[in-house]
C-alpha cells in the first residue's frame, strides 16, 4: 500500500487534533482508500455526498474504500446552503444511527462546502465525535473550505452561528472532479484561491493576472500546480493560527464580513459563496481605501481580477441598511466591535477594529 504520489502533496497541516494530509492532483480519487489507511483509519465508512456529484463521484470512491477493505454507506443530500441546518443535521445522527455508526468508523464530505460543513458537524458531535475525511469537489472547497476543521450549521439569525473545530483525517483533492463543475461554480472558486493572493503572496496574485486563461481553462497542470499554491497557503494560515485566537487565520476572512451579510439578507439564494466573497472583498477594499491604507489603483486592479474570472464585484437592488446590521452578526466580532479584515497592499493584509460605521454603510452603500 503505497498511496498517492508524493508529488500530489500540498501541504501537511499541523493541529493540536494531529497532523494530515492534504492532496491535489488528477486521479486522485483512485488512492482514497489507500490513504484512509495509511492515516490508521479502520471500521464502516460513511458518505455524505451532494447530489451534484452523486452520477459522477459517489461510485468512484466507494469503490476506492472498498478495495481497501471499508464497508460503505451511502447518504445523499440537497445541494446548497438550505442544506446546513440542525434539521437535515438530525438526519444525518438518524442515518448514522440507524446503521450503528461508532466511535471508530470514519464519515466522508463529498462535494462543496456545504456538504463539508454539514458532514463535518454531524462528526464532530456524533458520539463526541468521529473521524471524517474530506473530498471536495468544488475549487472553492479545495482551496479553501475543506482545510482548517471549521464545521458548521446556520441559522436564521447568521451563517456558521452554530459550530466546532473538528479537524479532518485527509483531505483529497482530485481535480478531474472539476471538470464537470458548472462555470459558476468554478468562478466562486477561483474568488477564494484570488483572495489568498491579495492576503498573503503577491507572486500568486500575479500568476492570476497573467495566466488567468490557463487557469480558466483548467487546460494543464498549471492548475494543479496554483490549487497546490492556494492548499499551502491556508494549510500554512491554519497550522499557525488553528482556532482563530491569533492575528493569523483572521486574515482569511477577507471579503468575508459584508460577504456572509450579503448571503444572510438573501436568504442564502441569491450568491454563491465566492460570489458574496467577491462583492464583499471590494467593500472591503474601499473601506481600506476611505482609511488610507491603500489607493484607487489597487482597488482597481482586483476589480479588474475579479471580472476577469466572472466574478460579480456589485449587487444592486440590495438593501444597504439590511446588509449594515447583517454584518453586526460577524462571528469574529469582539465586544461588539467587528474585526475587519483589510488591504495594505497587494499581498499584504491587517485587521482593525475601529472602523467607523459612516464609512461601513458607505462602502455597502458603493455596492449597490
Amino acid at each position: 500500500m503505497t498511496g498517492a504520489p508524493e508529488s500530489t502533496l500540498a501541504a501537511v497541516v499541523h493541529t493540536s487534533q494531529g497532523d494530515y494530509r492534504a492532496l491535489a492532483g488528477r486521479g486522485l480519487v483512485e488512492y482514497l482508500g489507500e490513504e484512509a489507511r495509511l492515516t490508521g483509519l479502520k471500521g464502516k465508512a460513511f458518505l455524505v455526498a451532494d447530489e451534484a456529484v452523486f452520477r459522477s463521484a459517489v461510485r468512484p470512491v466507494q469503490e476506492s474504500m472498498e478495495r481497501s477493505g471499508f464497508e460503505t454507506h451511502v447518504l445523499v443530500l440537497k445541494s446548497g446552503e438550505a442544506t446546513k441546518n440542525l434539521d437535515k443535521i438530525r438526519d444525518i445522527y438518524g442515518w448514522l444511527a440507524r446503521l450503528r455508526a461508532e466511535r471508530q468508523d470514519v464519515v466522508l464530505a463529498l462535494g462543496g462546502g456545504v456538504m463539508g460543513d454539514a458532514a463535518g458537524f454531524a462528526a464532530a458531535t456524533y458520539r463526541r465525535g468521529v473521524p471524517f475525511i474530506q473530498v471536495p469537489t468544488t475549487l472553492a472547497s479545495m482551496v479553501d473550505a475543506s482545510l482548517g476543521g471549521k464545521v458548521a450549521v446556520n441559522l436564521p439569525e447568521g451563517k456558521n452561528l452554530v459550530g466546532a473545530f473538528h479537524q479532518p483525517k485527509l483531505v483529497l483533492s482530485d481535480i478531474d472532479m472539476l471538470d464537470t463543475l458548472p462555470p459558476r461554480e468554478m468562478a466562486a472558486g477561483w474568488a477564494e484561491a484570488i483572495k489568498h493572493g491579495l492576503i498573503l503572496d503577491p507572486d500568486l496574485l500575479s500568476i492570476f493576472e497573467t495566466e488567468a486563461g490557463r487557469l480558466i481553462d483548467l487546460s494543464d497542470d498549471l492548475t494543479a500546480e496554483v490549487i497546490r499554491r492556494s492548499v499551502a497557503i491556508k494549510a500554512k494560515v491554519v497550522s499557525a493560527d488553528e482556532f482563530e485566537t491569533g492575528d493569523t487565520r483572521v486574515l482569511l476572512n477577507y471579503g468575508h464580513t459584508i460577504g456572509h451579510a450579503l448571503e444572510s439578507v438573501s436568504e442564502y439564494g441569491q450568491f454563491l459563496h465566492g460570489e458574496a466573497v467577491s462583492i464583499g472583498m471590494m467593500g472591503a477594499a474601499r473601506i481600506s481605501r476611505d482609511l488610507g491604507l491603500i489607493d484607487d489603483e489597487l482597488i482597481d486592479r482586483q476589480q479588474a481580477l475579479l471580472e476577469r474570472y466572472n466574478l460579480p464585484v456589485s449587487a444592486p437592488g440590495m438593501d444597504v441598511d439590511a446588509i449594515f446590521e447583517a454584518t453586526k452578526s460577524d462571528k469574529k466580532s469582539v465586544g461588539g466591535a467587528i474585526r475587519w479584515v483589510l488591504l495594505e497592499g497587494p499581498g499584504m493584509t491587517t485587521t482593525r477594529r475601529d472602523v467607523p460605521d459612516e464609512l461601513v454603510r458607505a462602502a455597502i452603500a458603493s455596492l449597490v
